[in-house]
């Protein structure tokens, strides 16, 4: 899609880079949130644009995503082409390529987020010589399956998501039968601001040499918000490294170096429009902290270990949705009306369909798509629950639901 600079205020967003072919309607899967922050554009349609344009005025809190199911959203109209999302325009050809230093450690992540009918890249770096990478939870958000190319050998490998923080973006991932990888060269010291900074990547998902942008450190303990746009919830990022570095789409889980060379960040956002360029880094030394909690197995309020369980429904609220698109008209109250279901799925296998409500979990009442999120956000992948729901036809039954393996939250 092609977008234009705003002469006044400006809009921050992720920097990964997507491609999709869809129809008219896309479907994505919600406690996902398809983190494809970035320009879109396939066979002239533009898809995903919910992360593209994010407003760093918005004052929205993040919102609880219906894990478990998908949702459905607007997109934006087909575009002409592709816009790099970097505020100065810059296109991947126009930067300056890596050194060979800055090569090490760096890797390329190409994502499949088969629910949504699309594609992603991005960026990350090597954490241990068997294969952990570290990069942003954006980039890999979504996912249905992942592969990973480490740059200075081009050896690519599949990856499983080891854990995630949504809330920090943060996401650990691990390679299949990888060994005796080189390590990111992390720095022992924080950033400063005045230090000389390079942003590299996999700018505009284009592979290959990364690309480099230098800059300096313009701020720091930065705070940004994004605005929420299609089934991507509003997110605020705290503590950030702010430089003037050309950040771009595909660089996100990328490294920001120091002039040693060193990782002094993990690249995460940039603004676009205004009168000014900036990219948002999360220091490497938080980044690093989450990774070894994530390594650690200890979940918590933000960090999910593996995958979330998966539902496979696209839900909404009866009490304000009165008509689905796939379904007849609800007199259901509360409730999570079935819009839609995932074919293959385990709602899907189980018999639930569109039209259906559901009222309860294990017991557990139901009166909302957010209560759904919350109560199998508890449950694990292979644990099988009861389902209590409301056919179309007003009648209350029960399923046995066993569930799988979810896209990567």
């Amino acid at each position: 899609m092609n977008r234009t600079n705003r002469p006044h205020g400006s809009s921050r967003r992720r920097v990964g880079f997507v491609t999709a072919a869809l129809a008219a309607a896309t479907l994505a899967v919600a406690g996902s949130g398809v983190a494809l922050a970035h320009p879109t554009t396939v066979a002239g349609t533009a898809v995903a644009a919910e992360q593209v344009n994010r407003d760093s005025v918005s004052s929205a809190q993040p919102a609880a995503p219906d894990s478990g199911g998908y949702s459905s959203g607007d997109r934006d109209p087909p575009g002409n082409g592709l816009t790099d999302p970097g505020s100065t325009g810059l296109s991947a050809s126009t930067l300056g390529a890596a050194t060979s230093a800055q090569e090490v450690g760096v890797v390329d992540i190409d994502t499949v987020l088969a629910y949504a009918g699309a594609e992603a890249a991005g960026t990350g770096m090597v954490l241990t010589t068997g294969g952990e990478i570290l990069t942003n939870n954006h980039v890999i958000e979504g996912s249905t399956s992942i592969s990973v190319t480490v740059v200075t050998t081009g050896q690519t490998y599949p990856a499983t998501v080891v854990g995630t923080d949504a809330t920090d973006d943060i996401a650990v991932l691990q390679l299949t039968g990888a060994s005796d990888l080189t390590v990111a060269n992390f720095a022992a010291t924080t950033a400063a601001v005045g230090d000389a900074v390079t942003g590299v990547g996999n700018a505009q998902g284009a592979g290959g040499t990364p690309s480099a942008s230098p800059g300096t450190v313009t701020a720091i303990n930065q705070t940004i918000t994004t605005q929420a746009e299609g089934s991507a919830a509003a997110e605020t990022l705290t503590g950030l490294i702010e430089t003037n570095a050309d950040i771009q789409s595909g660089d996100s889980g990328g490294p920001l170096f120091n002039a040693g060379d060193q990782v002094v960040g993990i690249d995460t956002a940039a603004e676009q429009g205004g009168y000014r360029t900036a990219g948002y880094a999360i220091p490497i030394s938080t980044a690093l902290g989450i990774a070894q909690q994530i390594e650690s197995g200890n979940a918590s309020a933000n960090i999910v270990i593996g995958y979330p369980a998966f539902l496979g429904v696209q839900v909404s609220n009866t009490a304000t949705s009165g008509r689905s698109r796939y379904a007849q008209p609800s007199t259901t109250v509360g409730g999570a009306l079935i819009s839609g279901v995932v074919s293959g799925g385990p709602a899907s296998a189980a018999g639930l369909t569109a039209g259906d409500t559901i009222t309860a979990v294990d017991g557990t009442t139901i009166d909302s798509p957010s209560a759904l999120t919350t109560t199998l956000a508890a449950d694990a992948p292979g644990q099988t629950v009861t389902i209590t729901f409301t056919d179309s036809s007003g009648d209350s039954q029960t399923a046995s639901v066993t569930l799988v393996n979810g896209p990567a939250a």
